[in-house]
């Protein structure tokens, strides 16, 4: 395996990594929110579940564009010149870093809207809504 397949399958390593890192930290943010929140309203469990767990979605970009690189890549093969092996890992890098940051504040955002839900307030479609946007 050549140095430039070498550098584009580590910077879609360190992409898989940092989306899913950034999903497991939203997710967890917005699940503290909801068990703090369930001590003033139990009813929003299940609603604050589906928030909390919005988050994750950066970790299944991750995985998506993986495959996407991957199945790439093994089109080209040995032909990747150096270059283009670079090419790969910065997008990869900046993908993830991108989604590390966006999930953390999906995370925020979500974690905000289901302490509204405890505190009684109708913003369950609203938070649904702005974290894909």
């Amino acid at each position: 395996m050549g140095t430039s397949l070498i550098l584009a399958y580590a910077g879609m390593a360190v992409m898989l990594g940092l989306t899913c890192v950034g999903s497991a930290m939203g997710v967890v943010i917005g699940g503290n929110a909801v068990v703090a929140s369930l001590k003033k309203n139990p009813d929003i469990f299940g609603s604050g579940m589906i928030l909390a767990a919005l988050p994750s979605t950066q970790g299944l970009y991750g995985f998506a564009a993986f495959f996407m690189l991957n199945s790439s890549l093994q089109g080209i093969g040995e032909g990747l010149a150096l270059v283009q092996g670079l090419a790969v890992f910065a997008a990869a890098l900046a993908l993830g870093i991108a989604g590390l940051i966006s999930a953390m504040h999906q995370g925020r955002l979500v974690a905000n809207g289901i302490t509204e839900m405890g505190n009684g307030h109708d913003v369950f479609s609203s938070t649904l809504i702005f974290p894909d946007m």
